[in-house]
C-alpha cells in the first residue's frame, strides 16, 4: 500500500491574497506519504528545465522517506526492522536513525508522552489499517499488547537500530512527515533558494518572504470538524510549523467518544478537552512530534511543559461556552 502518513485534516494553511503578486512565485505539488504535498519558491529565477528538474528531485526525495521510513511499504528499512525478531545492530540509513533517535530523545525529554512504538495499540483502537472495533478493549487486551510496545526497548546508533523483545514496531508517522518537510527545506537551501514554502500533510516550514515581499501568513484552522474558519494567523518566520489535532480522527462506540491520540501510559485514547496543538520550532520535524506529545499530555501538563522548555506553542481547549486558547510567551511574536 501507498499510503503510511494519512493526514486525518488539515489543520494549518496558507493564507491567499487577491492582490497582482510582485515577484515570481513558483509552484511544486504532488502526492506522498498517503497525503500530498505543495511547495512554493519567490523569486528565484528558474528556466523551464530547472522546475522540471526540482520537481523530480522533490519526488526523488520524498520517495526515499518512504522507503526508508513507511510501515505501509513491507520492504521498508523500518518494516524489516519491524519484521525482525530482537536484533541488535541493524543496519538503516542515517535518515531513518535520525529520526529514531530523534524521537528517542523527545521519548525522554516528555517524560515518555511520545511513544514511537505504541502502534499495536493504535491498531488495538481501531486507527490503524485495521477497522473499528466492535467493543471496547478489555483490559487484559490492553495489557496483553503493552508487553510488546516500550521505547525503552528501541536503540539507535547513527547507522543502526536494536530492540531487546520481538515484537516490538517502530511507527514514525508522528515525526517522518515533519523529517520529509525539512529534508525538502533543506535542498531548496542547497540551491540557493530564500524564499520558499514546503508543506507535506499540513506540516510546514518557510523562510524569507512570500510573492508580494512580506512574511507568509499561515492560518491555524477552528477545530470544530465542521468547516474551515480561521482561529488564529500566524507570521512565522523563519521556521515551521506543525498542528496535532484529535478533532477529526474519531468515533463513537456505546455512547463514548475515541479519539486516535493514544496515551502510552493507560494504553488508550486521550480523553482531556485539548483538541489542538501548534508548535513553531526550527525542525519541522521536532515540531510534528512535540504536537503530538502535547495533545497526549493535555493542557495544563502539556502547558507547563511548554513553558519549562521555553516552547513558541498555542493550544485549544473545548469548553461548554467554545473553543479557550491559551499560548506561551515565546508563541506571542507569532500572532497577527
Amino acid at each position: 500500500m501507498y499510503r503510511w502518513l494519512a493526514l486525518m485534516g488539515l489543520a494549518i494553511f496558507i493564507l491567499g491574497c487577491s492582490e497582482q503578486k510582485s515577484t515570481e512565485e513558483v509552484l511544486f505539488s504532488g502526492p506522498t506519504m498517503g497525503t500530498t504535498y505543495h511547495m512554493k519558491v519567490v523569486g528565484f529565477p528558474l528556466s523551464e528545465q530547472d522546475k522540471q528538474d526540482i520537481q523530480v528531485e522533490i519526488d526523488r526525495r520524498l520517495e526515499l522517506v518512504n522507503d526508508q521510513m513507511s510501515t505501509y511499504r513491507p520492504n521498508s528499512e523500518l518494516s524489516r526492522f519491524n519484521q525482525s525478531v530482537a536484533v541488535t545492530g541493524f543496519e538503516v540509513s542515517r535518515d531513518t536513525a535520525k529520526v529514531v533517535l530523534e524521537a528517542i530523545r523527545l521519548n525522554k525529554l516528555t517524560n515518555g508522552a511520545l511513544d514511537v512504538t505504541v502502534g499495536p495499540l493504535v491498531n488495538l483502537w481501531g486507527f490503524g489499517p485495521d477497522n473499528k472495533p466492535e467493543k471496547i478493549p478489555s483490559e487484559q487486551q490492553l495489557n496483553t499488547i503493552k508487553q510488546r510496545i516500550g521505547i525503552e526497548h528501541l536503540a539507535a546508533t547513527e547507522t543502526t537500530l536494536s530492540k531487546d523483545i520481538d515484537g516490538l514496531y517502530v511507527d514514525l508517522s508522528s515525526i517522518a512527515k515533519g523529517y520529509g518537510v525539512d529534508v525538502i527545506a533543506e535542498y531548496f537551501a542547497s540551491l540557493g533558494i530564500e524564499n520558499y514554502l514546503v508543506e507535506v500533510g499540513g506540516e510546514l516550514r518557510i523562510n524569507g518572504v512570500n510573492a508580494r515581499g512580506i512574511d507568509w501568513q499561515v492560518a491555524v484552522e477552528k477545530p470544530s470538524g465542521t468547516d474551515h474558519s480561521v482561529q488564529q494567523v500566524i507570521a512565522v518566520g523563519n521556521n515551521a510549523i506543525a498542528t496535532s489535532g484529535d478533532y477529526r480522527n474519531y468515533y463513537e462506540l456505546n455512547g463514548e467518544r475515541f479519539a486516535h491520540t493514544i496515551d502510552p501510559v493507560s494504553g488508550k485514547p486521550i480523553k482531556h478537552k485539548l483538541v489542538s496543538v501548534t508548535v513553531i520550532h526550527t525542525s519541522s520535524m521536532t515540531a510534528d512530534a512535540l504536537a503530538t506529545a502535547l495533545m497526549v499530555m493535555g493542557e495544563k501538563d502539556g502547558l507547563e511543559f511548554a513553558k519549562q522548555q521555553e516552547l513558541a506553542v498555542l493550544m485549544i481547549s473545548k469548553s461548554d461556552s467554545g473553543y479557550n486558547e491559551v499560548y506561551t510567551k515565546q508563541f506571542e511574536p507569532y500572532l497577527k
